[in-house]
C-alpha cells in the first residue's frame, strides 16, 4: 500500500488527542506554585515542566504531567528529596491531604490538582550525563533531545503512543513491561516516522526467533558492539536501544519478548490492512470479554488490590493473572490468547477474563510412563498405577484428574494463600 494511503489513517488517528491550550493555565500555576516556594525557601532550585508535555507529544485524554524540580549542582551531597519536600509543603499547604510520597532510588511526590496528576521529581541540574547521581537527573537532557526533533516527528510520536495503549503495550511498569514513552521518542526519531518504524520492526521476527538481539543505536555509540559494552543484566529482553543520553544505559531494559512480539504482530496487520482501530484504545469490561469470548467459556473475576504503589499492585495483579492461568494449563484446560486483565485505577479495582475453549474435561486421562526397556523404572510405574497397559514399547496409565470443571479449579485457586497475600478481595462473576 502506498504512503499516501496510511498517511489520511494517521491524519484521523491524531484527530482529538492533540490536547488544547485550556490545560496549560492549570499546569502553570501548580508550576508558579512551586517556584514561589522554592523563592521563599531560598533554594536554588527551578521547577520546569517535563515528560510528554514539556516534549511535545502529550496525549489528550491522559492525566499524568511529569515537573521536575532542577536543583543546583552544588546540592549533590544533600537530600533534595527531603528540600523539595520542605517547599511542597508550603506550596500545597491548603491541600495537603493531595500531596504523596513516593519513595525510590530518590524520593519524589504526586500531587492531584482539578485536572491532573503531577509526579514532581527532584533532579540535579546537570549538562553532562555522566556527572548524574541518579538516573533521573538525565531526564530534562532527554526532553531537550527530543525537542530538536520536527513537529511532524512528535505527533509521530503521539501516533505510536496510541498504538501501542490500543495494543495494552504502552507503559515500563514491571505489570506491564511494553513500550515506554522514551523508548517510543528514540524509535521513531531513529526510524524518521511511524510507518518507517513498523516496516524496520518486521525483519525483527526471525532475529528474535533465533534468539538474536535487535540493537538500536542512534548516533552509532557503540560501533556495532553495544552487545559487549552494555551490562548484560539490563539486555534480558529482544530488544537493545541505546540510549542517546546516556550510551551505556540501555532504555529498553524493561521491554519483555512478549511485547515486542505483539507490537510486530500488530505493525503486520496494520501495513496489510490499516484502520483507524489499531489507536482505538479498548475499554476492557465485562461486555468486552463476553464479545471476545464469542461462544467459548468464559470465567471473569472482580478484584479489589491491596493498597500500595501502582508498580507494586500492578505487579501482585498480574501474579494472579498468571497464577490462575498456569494453574489452568497444569491441569489440561486450553486459555485462550484473548485472556486478559484491566485495572481502573480511579475505582480501585480490577477485572479479569479468562476464556477457555472448554470448561469440562473427563473425569479420566492416559498418563504417560516410561519405556518397557528401562526396566528399573516400568516396575516403579507399574507400583505407582495398578491398571497400566503398553502402546508401542511404552507404559500408559488412565489416572483420575484432581479437577474436571474450570471454575471449581479457579474458585480453588483463589482461596490458596499465593492468591491471599496479593489481593484485598477476589471473586468470580456469574456470567
Amino acid at each position: 500500500m502506498a504512503a499516501k494511503d496510511y498517511k489520511g489513517i494517521l491524519a484521523k488517528a491524531l484527530v482529538g488527542v492533540i490536547p488544547d491550550k485550556s490545560i496549560d493555565a492549570e499546569i502553570a500555576k501548580v508550576v508558579a506554585a512551586i517556584n514561589n516556594s522554592l523563592k521563599q525557601k531560598k533554594l536554588k532550585a527551578r521547577c520546569i515542566l517535563g515528560g510528554s508535555v514539556a516534549k511535545g507529544t502529550f496525549l489528550k485524554g491522559d492525566h499524568d504531567i511529569d515537573l521536575f524540580v532542577k536543583f543546583d549542582y552544588s546540592y549533590k551531597d544533600k537530600d533534595i528529596s527531603k528540600l523539595l519536600h520542605a517547599a511542597l509543603k508550603h506550596s500545597f499547604k491548603d491541600n495537603l491531604r493531595n500531596l504523596e510520597e513516593i519513595h525510590g532510588s530518590r524520593g519524589y511526590y504526586r500531587f492531584s490538582a482539578k485536572l491532573f496528576s503531577y509526579e514532581i521529581v527532584p533532579v540535579l541540574s546537570v549538562k553532562n550525563p555522566k556527572k548524574a547521581m541518579n538516573v533521573t537527573d538525565m531526564s530534562p537532557l532527554h526532553v531537550e533531545w527530543v525537542l530538536k526533533s520536527s513537529q511532524r516527528i512528535r505527533d509521530e510520536i503521539r501516533i505510536a503512543k496510541l498504538f501501542c495503549k490500543a495494543a495494552g503495550i504502552y507503559g515500563a511498569e514491571s505489570y506491564i513491561k511494553g513500550f515506554s514513552g522514551h523508548v517510543l521518542d528514540i524509535l521513531i526519531i531513529h526510524f524518521k516516522g511511524f510507518i518507517q518504524l513498523l516496516k524496520a520492526s518486521q525483519p525483527w521476527k526471525k532475529r528474535i526467533a533465533h534468539d538474536e538481539k535487535i540493537v538500536i543505536d542512534f548516533y552509532n555509540a557503540h560501533k556495532g558492539y553495544a552487545l559487549r559494552n552494555i551490562n548484560t543484566s539490563k539486555m534480558q529482553g529482544p530488544l537493545v536501544v541505546v540510549d542517546p543520553i546516556l550510551s551505556s544505559r540501555n532504555a529498553a531494559a524493561a521491554l519483555s519478548r512478549e511485547s515486542v512480539e505483539i507490537f510486530m504482530k500488530n505493525a503486520e496487520r496494520f501495513l496489510k490492512k490499516p484502520s483507524e482501530d489499531f489507536f482505538m484504545r479498548k475499554r476492557i469490561d465485562e461486555d468486552y470479554f463476553r464479545k471476545a469470548a464469542k461462544g467459548k467459556k468464559l470465567i471473569l473475576l472482580n478484584v479489589v488490590p491491596l493498597k500500595d504503589k501502582d508498580d507494586i499492585m500492578g505487579a501482585k495483579l498480574l501474579k494472579v493473572f498468571s497464577h490462575l492461568k498456569s494453574q489452568l494449563k497444569f491441569y489440561d484446560f486450553e486459555v485462550n490468547d484473548k485472556s486478559s486483565w484491566s485495572w481502573d485505577k480511579g475505582a480501585g479495582k480490577a477485572l479479569m477474563g479468562i476464556i477457555l475453549d472448554k470448561d469440562s474435561l473427563p473425569r479420566t486421562k492416559v498418563h504417560e510412563g516410561p519405556p518397557i526397556a528401562l526396566k528399573s523404572y516400568a516396575d516403579a510405574f507399574r507400583k505407582i498405577y495398578k491398571k497400566t497397559s503398553v502402546r508401542n514399547n511404552r507404559l500408559y496409565a488412565e489416572i483420575a484428574r484432581k479437577y474436571t470443571d474450570a471454575k471449581e479449579l479457579v474458585n480453588d485457586a483463589i482461596k490458596s494463600d499465593y492468591v491471599i497475600e496479593k489481593v484485598k478481595k477476589i471473586g468470580i462473576i456469574k456470567v
